[in-house]
């Protein structure tokens, strides 16, 4: 279980107390570059030829994680440091991790739309304990980071984030989707913002009652699913093709590379929300997976 190995509430308070730091200096370096030229490149080209590079990455993402990993490292020099920029892989026999991301939605910040984030994570031989995620705008409309330790509340800025919102009359709620998904659902309207983080912390916050990812980096939801569990919602993920409750980050059984795989190459689906709010995500993973046997049992019946 989680609870059995939940450290400290003293030293889960001195690491929160420094990742909402590190998570205002990052927000900093990013405000203080907006209306400023930035450098931008991309890690990898397309494979398909005629489209345009993606996955950009700016010069403020690099100084920024540089930034973490030097105060990290000064203070806990027996942590290990996963970030989205660096590619070193972490000792596993490491009890603690920072997982970091120091822009998370580049491609808005370098384009001026105004939804990116700064995520800073905590692990505890994989589990998730602390998160603390700068956001560009906030369910106050404005900047500033949204914070929890684990078995503690979901707070922005020191104070508490009420839960859910207060509207009356609201019949469609929102759900934060990924890209290519369709704009509604039977019960929902589906938004995506670019940034996954910030998609975390909208859910948490209740401006969002659910959301899914297909696809994320362990730096992308490290923090939020902090968030997410103080805020008392649901965090699932797949494990051999079935809905599970998350539980830690683990490293997958392999790599395409010659070395052993780390926490740094985790990729596995996630739903979070509201019960409500994964419903839709659990429910149409559920069915693609009952049409794929279908359309297999047909193709093998028709051999025998």
């Amino acid at each position: 279980m989680i609870e059995a190995s939940t450290p400290p509430a003293e030293l889960l308070a001195e690491l929160e107390d420094l990742a909402i730091e590190l998570a205002h200096l990052a927000g900093a370096q990013i405000a203080d570059t907006l209306g400023t030229e930035i450098v931008v490149e991309y890690k990898r080209e397309s494979q398909r030829t005629g489209t345009e590079p993606t996955n950009p990455v700016s010069e403020v993402d690099r100084n920024v994680e540089a930034m973490i990993r030097e105060r990290v490292g000064a203070r806990f020099p027996d942590h290990a440091i996963i970030g989205e920029e660096v590619e070193l892989h972490p000792d596993p026999t490491m009890e603690w991790a920072w997982v970091i991301d120091p822009v998370d939605g580049t491609t808005n910040f370098v384009n001026g739309f105004p939804l990116f984030a700064a995520s800073i994570g905590v692990l505890h031989r994989g589990v998730p304990v602390v998160g603390a995620i700068w956001c560009a705008t906030s369910h106050e409309l404005r900047t500033g980071v949204y914070h929890a330790h684990i078995g503690g509340p979901l707070l922005f800025e020191g104070r508490e984030v009420p839960n859910g919102r207060p509207s009356t009359g609201v019949r469609r709620r929102l759900l934060a989707r990924p890209g290519g998904a369709p704009g509604r659902l039977d019960r929902w309207d589906t938004r995506v913002t670019g940034s996954t983080c910030i998609e975390c912390a909208f859910v948490a916050a209740g401006i969002f009652v659910g959301g899914a990812f297909f696809g994320p980096y362990v730096w992308d939801v490290a923090a939020g699913i902090v968030l997410l569990r103080a805020a008392g919602l649901e965090v699932w993920t797949q494990h051999h093709r079935r809905w599970v409750p998350f539980e830690r980050f683990e490293a997958p059984a392999r790599v395409s590379e010659d070395r052993a795989p780390t926490l740094r190459d985790w990729r596995q689906a996630l739903a979070i929300g509201t019960p409500d709010g994964v419903a839709p995500t659990l429910r149409e993973r559920r069915g693609r997976m009952w049409r794929y046997r279908m359309r297999l049992r047909r193709f093998v019946l028709r051999f025998l």
